[in-house]
């Protein structure tokens, strides 16, 4: 049964909802219900909502309506109408939980400005299940999102895990996932240990588990599906001493890369000064 929970004024109540990232069977009973006695669905795709309903056997007794990244904004003032006027909205995405790399958040954060009750009704996530099957420390970890698409932004973002000492997951595009991973093999070296897991729940699940240099070479190949990747920690702190880190900056410059981009990429990866780093390898030049 879904409980609600309604404000003083007798406002509506917010439903977050997790979806199952591939088989219906891992659809909850509350989402179930829910998804039959919800006044509206904001969906999305509308399209996928419907089919998992099917898939249940229950028939949306409330509007569907359309609730994805282009129209969120637009969408927003309709959904805080229905929920002050005691409506219960039922809010889901693809796969997984709502606002979780997906449209939500700033719904949810409009509602708590506003002190309208949110619910959740929790179920499964690509994050946790590609962690707990990834079988690298889970005891800490962090979500990263998705990456950057462009090659520059995507190595600086993967320059901050350099020293990240936590299990860090994220999503990427099958389109994207090789460039990725080659990226990562620049930035983070051939040997950090990581899984690519690959349609969770699905009929072809995979997970591809191994050192970044290894699954580099396997995604070139080509990934088809909903990847997560699972990437595990720096075993220890990046080195303060910019002699150290000169190797990396000559290994760039030797690719094409000019020396001030090469200093200050690796410079932030590194926690060092610019100025000391390009110091260090004037010096080393000799």
């Amino acid at each position: 049964m879904v409980v609600l929970v309604t404000g003083e004024s007798g406002s509506g109540t917010l439903l977050l909802a997790a979806t199952p990232l591939g088989d219906a069977r891992d659809a909850s009973p509350r989402l179930t219900e829910a998804l039959a006695t919800a006044d509206l669905i904001a969906a999305e795709d509308t399209r996928r909502v419907r089919a998992l309903a099917g898939s249940l056997r229950v028939t949306p007794a409330g509007r569907v309506l359309s609730y994805y990244d282009a129209v969120e904004e637009s969408r927003q003032p309709t959904l805080l109408e229905a929920l002050r006027g005691g409506s219960t909205v039922l809010l889901v995405t693809d796969a997984g939980m709502p606002s979780v790399s997906d449209p939500g958040y700033r719904l949810v954060a409009a509602c708590a400005s506003e002190g309208l009750p949110v619910s959740c009704l929790p179920g499964p996530s690509a994050v946790t299940t590609a962690l707990a099957l990834s079988g690298l420390p889970s005891d800490r970890f962090c979500f990263e999102g998705f990456p950057p698409r462009k090659p520059g932004p995507r190595r600086r973002w993967l320059a901050g895990l350099v020293a990240e000492q936590r299990t860090a997951v994220f999503f990427e595009a099958p389109h994207r996932i090789a460039d990725t991973l080659d990226d990562a093999v620049t930035v983070l070296g051939s040997r950090r240990r990581a899984a690519v897991c690959r349609e969770l729940t699905k009929t072809y699940e995979q997970v591809r588990r191994g050192e970044l240099g290894e699954l580099a070479e396997w995604a070139r190949d080509g990934v088809r599906g909903e990847i997560t990747v699972v990437l595990a920690g720096a075993e220890t702190a990046a080195p303060e001493d910019p002699a150290e880190l000169v190797a990396q900056v000559e290994q760039r410059a030797a690719s094409g890369m000019r020396l001030k981009d090469a200093v200050a990429e690796i410079a932030e990866m590194g926690g060092v000064r610019k100025k000391d780093l390009y110091d260090a390898v004037l010096a080393a030049r000799g």
